[in-house]
């Protein structure tokens, strides 16, 4: 009894630190700004408001004062902390994208940001002059307004969706290492044509890459401020939440669950795992060239280099970090990856700089953390597989399964059927 009590303690003091930093972090962070802590500790107060025990429309009010008016207001001031958090909304939902292929559906995609590439370049060509080259004049003149941008996103979305079909009918009935070496391939192939494509007729300027690119526009209003993507990336990560999560409680989602854990028991039970396969394929895709064209709105640049290898394993990292098939474990995961890069080792580097200048510390320029950021993610990466292989928040669809298996058995129902996991 003596130990029960103890544990219900340790768990009632564990709930009221989380409470106080939920509802004191936002507040720290509207009065200092500036402060890399403040900021640090609020993003976490953003996972702790998902975590902690509270009834589900406190959590959905306090998820939006966070978001809609401390982050906004906070950006005013400081227009950093405001990029950051875009990045982090970028990042997560390609990992939702890539989520929706690697962890609900089992197939390994090494080449995830060819997606990502082509929906860029479908909003760059045409929103800089590049498109003059190759199109007649007397249809219309480039780049097109801002105003265009929205339906650049429909065409993003449906051309990386056709893109991620046509590579998927030739490869998916492959698995495990070979399929990831052949998406591996497709990415560098899609990277060297848009190097090389500035010849004979220039349509990707090559590795020069092009600018400017027109920022979106609404109602003749541009939206070229940090405030703009960031309510922008906002309702897009709104929008595919929704959308992966009803695909992920549907037919289709228990579909890619059977496929997942025996493509062959899948198969012999009529499921059409090829059809599956393409379909996860497609939406992911889609979800990347959606994306694509964002970020080629908000950096004005794009070139071949911005969808590099790394990029890809980047976007596998946060998936496999946060916990594969599950939708908020890889957002936790976009986080605390793009957290990392962005804002701690860059504010660890400046914090060690400023010791050296001021004679405290002798730190040579060889040891700035900022360099190492690949050896510090890759010793993360390994710590997790080590520790915690299912990442921060592993898929709960297993222990559903067990869960409505075991009231079958004590209301007396037949035992029929197997169980996930």
């Amino acid at each position: 009894m003596a130990e029960i009590n103890r544990m219900l303690q340790e768990c009632f003091k564990k709930q009221i630190i989380q409470l106080v930093l939920i509802f004191i972090s936002p507040l720290l962070l509207s009065i200092f700004s500036n402060n890399g802590i403040a900021f640090i500790l609020f993003l976490l107060s953003l996972y702790l408001v998902y975590s902690v025990k509270l009834n589900i429309y406190v959590k959905i009010a306090v998820a939006a004062v966070d978001l809609l008016v401390v982050m906004p207001l906070v950006g005013f001031a400081n227009s950093y902390f405001l990029d950051v958090v875009t990045q982090i909304g970028i990042y997560a939902i390609l990992s939702i994208g890539l989520n929706v292929v690697v962890g609900f559906a089992g197939l390994l995609n090494l080449g995830y940001v060819a997606f990502y590439a082509v929906g860029a370049y479908c909003y760059a060509i045409f929103a800089t002059a590049q498109a003059n080259n190759f199109i007649p004049a007397t249809f219309i003149r480039f780049p097109v307004s801002g105003n265009w941008f929205w339906l650049f996103l429909l065409v993003g979305i449906i051309f990386s969706g056709v893109v991620g079909f046509l590579l998927g009918l030739p490869v998916l009935r492959l698995k495990g290492d070979y399929l990831a070496i052949v998406t591996l391939g497709f990415a560098e192939i899609i990277r060297i044509i848009f190097n090389n494509l500035d010849k004979p007729v220039n349509i990707t300027n090559g590795p020069k890459g092009l600018t400017p690119i027109q920022p979106p526009a609404i109602f003749g209003i541009t939206l070229n401020q940090p405030i703009h993507y960031y309510i922008l990336v906002l309702v897009l990560m709104l929008l595919t939440i929704i959308v992966a999560s009803r695909l992920n409680n549907s037919r289709i989602g228990r579909a890619w669950t059977a496929v997942r854990e025996d493509e062959l028991a899948a198969r012999t039970m009529g499921v059409p795992v090829v059809r599956m396969k393409l379909l996860a394929f497609t939406i992911g895709a889609a979800f990347a060239g959606m994306m694509g064209v964002v970020f080629a709105a908000k950096q004005t640049f794009v070139d071949p280099s911005s969808f590099g290898f790394m990029e890809s394993i980047g976007i596998l990292a946060m998936v496999i970090m946060g916990g594969m098939g599950n939708i908020t474990g890889v957002i936790v995961g976009a986080l605390a990856v793009v957290t990392l890069q962005l804002h701690i080792l860059k504010e660890f580097s400046n914090f060690l700089r400023q010791l050296t200048v001021a004679g405290v510390l002798n730190v040579p320029s060889q040891l700035d953390p900022a360099k190492y950021e690949r050896l510090v993610f890759g010793l993360i990466l390994v710590l997790m597989c080590v520790f915690r292989p299912q990442g921060f928040l592993p898929a709960k669809r297993s222990v559903t399964y067990i869960l409505n298996y075991l009231k079958k058995t004590k209301k007396g129902e037949p035992k029929t059927g197997a169980i996930s996991e």
